[in-house]
């Protein structure tokens, strides 16, 4: 995914944010994935070994997509925290607003 794309996907989670069309933390996004409410995540890729394990396995399990950002400190940003491992988009058309930027941001990608 190139700057631009990336700048916007983390533009987009804050909007989903602040309109509660997400929510932050791996024990809130654990819950909503086993409630069915979360249709996509954003995993810090930096995130501790255990905040990891307990997610990932979970969204695999599930079927929910998601897609890795490199710093938990540029995702807690945009949450208005310090850092964060995880958000989980609730909102399906915000979910799938940002399913298709990175899909499209994939395919611009050398």
């Amino acid at each position: 995914m190139d700057d631009a794309a990336h700048s916007r996907l983390l533009r987009l989670v804050g909007l989903g944010l602040r309109a509660r069309g997400a929510v932050v933390g791996v024990d809130r996004v654990r819950e909503g994935v086993k409630k069915n409410k979360v249709a996509f995540a954003i995993v810090a890729a930096d995130a501790s070994r255990n905040s990891l394990d307990k997610i990932v396995p979970l969204l695999n399990a599930r079927r929910v997509r998601f897609i890795e950002v490199p710093s938990a400190a540029e995702l807690g940003g945009v949450a208005g925290r310090e850092s964060a491992a995880v958000v989980g988009i609730v909102d399906r058309q915000l979910a799938k607003g940002i399913r298709e930027l990175v899909e499209s941001g994939s395919e611009r990608a050398p």
